[in-house]
């Protein structure tokens, strides 16, 4: 087997543009795969979700909750996780993917307080908690936001 010769498996495929009520030959023909009479078969057939006039299942059901669009979703690092780090090492969200910590940074990196942390580091982020900033400083380290 090569690339060149690769097929999808039987009958997987189906085209769209098959042209339908064109003759019995065609094998669609007459009722163009619509069946006989019924709503269904006619010109005009309802939309999607419409239960002939009933009241359709998606406004029986009650509405829930709020989804605010304008949500940013940050990721929260705690400083016990920048103990990888090397002393004097600049830490920034690339260093950070690079070293594992962080798999998909969203819409922002935020370094918490929590944990201890024994290295003098350059971190920069998208924010800082208050303590995490003091315990960065306290070392001689930089926090500095992006």
């Amino acid at each position: 087997m090569e690339l060149s010769n690769l097929r999808p498996a039987e009958g997987s495929k189906q085209s769209d543009n098959f042209r339908r009520g064109r003759g019995h030959g065609s094998g669609n023909g007459k009722t163009a795969g619509k069946g006989h009479k019924g709503q269904k078969a006619r010109s005009g057939a309802p939309r999607l979700g419409f239960e002939g006039g009933q009241m359709p299942l998606y406004r029986r059901l009650p509405k829930r909750g709020f989804k605010n669009r304008n949500t940013k979703e940050i990721v929260a690092i705690n400083l016990s996780a920048l103990e990888c780090f090397d002393n004097d090492a600049t830490v920034d969200v690339n260093a950070l993917i690079e070293a594992g910590i962080v798999k998909n940074p969203r819409d922002g990196v935020k370094i918490l307080g929590n944990g201890e942390l024994t290295k003098k580091l350059n971190v920069k982020a998208d924010a800082f908690s208050a303590s995490a900033k003091e315990k960065i400083e306290a070392l001689g380290g930089s926090a500095e936001v992006m």
